[in-house]
């Protein structure tokens, strides 16, 4: 049966392209080749899954470029799949990029045949052809595309082969769907069976349709009862019927013919040369997801990549040349030189650059302190991320993530979070469940620290000994016990994972320097506003009395823990940014009022204490009132409850005194 489609006319105006496929087949590196940058962000309607929209320009034609979540099947799981599917079924796209893995071809094919029935207009992009090749395989890609019946394209996109090549087939392709797959007389009598009690019109082919119907999908079967109206009774009856009679094989046969198709397909498609080739990148691939080469790995690149890269030079470097040369001493005194100068008002002075201004304190923790401790961060995660490390780091700690109730899944998330807690609190809406997405953000408030507030702190500790191991001691500790009771006490199972694993590749230098430009972009224009609204409350407290009162009602507390009256300022710096509060022990640290044993004491409560006004907004964006505000209840009696043992086991044993 043709497929029943509605097209968008002809004066409407951009036409669409949307990508598909699996998750790590190169999808969002084509779609930055195809529009030049990310337009926008955002998340789908209804739901908390991030899509990415683009323009592209193509023979003169504007187009909508739209980037999907990875997706397994037209039959969907989890919620990035069906919002997959959902933009396949509103968004009306005009072209279907269908990526995937040339290495795993024939198992990735299947859902280019659900796309093909479907009656989408589809162009199938066999990508990372490099690697494939590298490996001994070789493709009669005509041949393929003479079964299929439409474009087929071999492409190494993260090397800009084939790019010119899409570009084209999305210009020129017309509406050819591909030819028809056949399945065995049984199976074609049910779903025929099915088609022809449908009546409405629908983007998705009747077949399609009425394959989902039989395989149970929620999402479809409310669509379906929704356009068919009084009609679909009679329909439910039918695929129940069905389903009853072929509810001990249905789900199986049609794998099984599912496989069946894709390996005629195949025949002759691919070939090996002798044996499949071990590449350097698949044998450093096993080393890095076996425990005792992966283990030393990762310890190697945690050293060199955060400790010396982010908190040596980002926070050592580049902070002191940003903040002490260029700020301290060049672009502090001639601001506060002008503003007095020219603004007679004591309290506008005071505003600008006085002791909280937005000038002297907001700009300067902004730009000369945070700032380049987040681009080095952003570079070191987007060198592992080009190179292929996050996905094998993902495999190697999932045993140890089950502790906690997640997958190796959320090692993105947590990873992330080593950069802004904000932006790794929203991605962890791609964990399957609620239950990890709610461990994965309460150890995101608790134990880890952001790039900006973890350079600053690494800087401060490494010149105490024994500070900075006591420091990592303690997190690690908190982030394990925390970790496994939360496993324990919250409700469900440990999710399954599956995660597909690119090709390891030396780091593109363009690929890593979009990636950080877009993030820096992102991160800066969301901290500055921040920076310079603390700084405004912040002078707002002290011209009005009321931030002494807020140090003084600290006081206690601080006593409690060990620490001096003043270092009230910086937790109360931490509430707006942790990484502003970090700054705020680096002033103090470097006023002398911090001795090694209270700068420990202060590192370790700040880095556990409440998360920052942004990270809060978005864990109550994210997780509602109810869980945002237990998890700001806990981490807070976590973080002074830990501040006060580790203060007295300190005192007692005499460490760090």
């Amino acid at each position: 049966m043709s497929p029943v489609t509605v097209h968008k006319s002809e004066a409407s105006s951009p036409r669409t392209v949307v990508l598909v496929g699996n998750p790590n087949v190169g999808k969002s590196v084509l779609f930055n080749a195809l529009t030049g940058s990310y337009v926008t962000v955002s998340n789908y309607p209804g739901t908390s899954v991030e899509v990415a929209r683009g323009t592209a320009v193509i023979d003169g034609q504007s187009w909508q470029v739209i980037d999907t979540p990875g997706m397994y099947a037209m039959h969907t799981i989890t919620e990035e799949e069906r919002v997959a599917r959902e933009i396949l079924l509103k968004e009306r796209p005009d072209v279907v990029l269908h990526v995937l893995d040339a290495r795993n071809l024939e198992r990735m094919l299947a859902m280019t045949i659900q796309l093909i029935e479907a009656g989408l207009p589809v162009v199938l992009v066999v990508n990372i052809m490099d690697e494939a090749e590298r490996m001994g395989l070789s493709f009669d890609l005509p041949a393929l595309e003479q079964r299929l019946g439409i474009p087929v394209i071999a492409a190494a996109t993260a090397r800009k082969r084939g790019i010119e090549e899409i570009r084209q087939a999305i210009s020129s392709l017309g509406s050819s769907c591909g030819l028809p797959i056949a399945y065995s007389r049984l199976l074609e009598g049910d779903i025929a069976e099915v088609a022809r009690l449908m009546q409405g019109d629908y983007l998705l082919s009747r077949r399609a349709l009425a394959l989902l119907l039989l395989q149970g999908d929620d999402e479809i079967t409310a669509l379906v009862a929704g356009v068919e109206g009084d009609g679909y009774p009679v329909l439910e009856h039918k695929v129940k019927e069905i389903a009853f009679e072929r509810r001990e094989s249905f789900h199986l046969d049609l794998s099984l013919e599912r496989k069946e198709t894709v390996r005629r397909l195949m025949s002759g498609v691919m070939h090996v040369e002798g044996q499949r080739r071990e590449t350097w990148s698949s044998r450093f691939s096993r080393l890095t997801v076996q425990p005792l080469t992966g283990i030393p790995l990762l310890l190697a690149t945690l050293y060199f990549g955060l400790y010396k890269f982010v908190g040596g030079f980002g926070a050592g470097t580049l902070v002191d040349l940003l903040e002490g040369e260029l700020f301290e001493g060049w672009f502090a005194p001639w601001i506060i030189t002008l503003v007095n100068g020219w603004i007679p008002w004591w309290w506008l002075q005071e505003l600008l650059v006085g002791e909280y201004g937005i000038f002297t304190l907001g700009l300067r923790y902004a730009v000369g302190i945070i700032l380049p401790i987040v681009a080095t961060f952003f570079i070191f995660f987007s060198l592992l991320e080009d190179g292929g490390y996050l996905p094998r780091l993902a495999l190697m700690v999932d045993r140890v993530f089950k502790w906690f109730g997640l997958s190796g899944r959320a090692v993105i998330p947590m990873v992330l979070g080593f950069g802004c807690s904000t932006m790794a609190t929203m991605v962890t809406r791609t964990l399957e469940t609620v239950r990890e997405r709610v461990i994965a953000t309460l150890l995101l408030a608790l134990a880890i620290p952001c790039s900006a507030q973890l350079g600053v702190i690494l800087a401060l500790l490494a010149q105490t000994p024994g500070a900075l191991a006591v420091w990592a001691g303690c997190m690690l500790v908190l982030l394990v016990v925390v970790g496994i009771l939360a496993g324990r006490m919250m409700p469900g199972e440990a999710p399954m994972f599956y995660m597909e694993l690119p090709p390891m590749r030396l780091p593109q230098l363009s690929n890593v320097l979009t990636k950080t430009y877009t993030r820096m972009q992102w991160y800066f224009l969301e901290i500055l506003p921040l920076f310079v609204l603390a700084s405004v409350l912040l002078w707002l407290g002290k011209i009005t009395n009321s931030l002494e009162r807020l140090i003084d009602a600290l006081s206690p507390l601080m006593h409690a823990i060990g620490l001096p009256r003043d270092a009230a300022v910086a937790f109360i710096f931490g509430f707006f940014r942790r990484d502003y509060g970090a700054a705020g022990l680096y002033d103090l640290q470097s006023a002398g009022l911090l001795d090694g044993r209270q700068l420990t004491v202060a590192a370790v409560t700040l880095t556990l204490f409440i998360p920052c006004v942004a990270q809060f907004l978005m864990m109550f964006k994210e997780r509602g009132w109810k869980v945002s505000l237990g998890i700001f209840v806990l981490v807070s009696l976590l973080a002074f409850g830990s501040g006060y043992l580790l203060n007295q086991l300190l005192v007692t044993t005499g460490l760090l005194g």
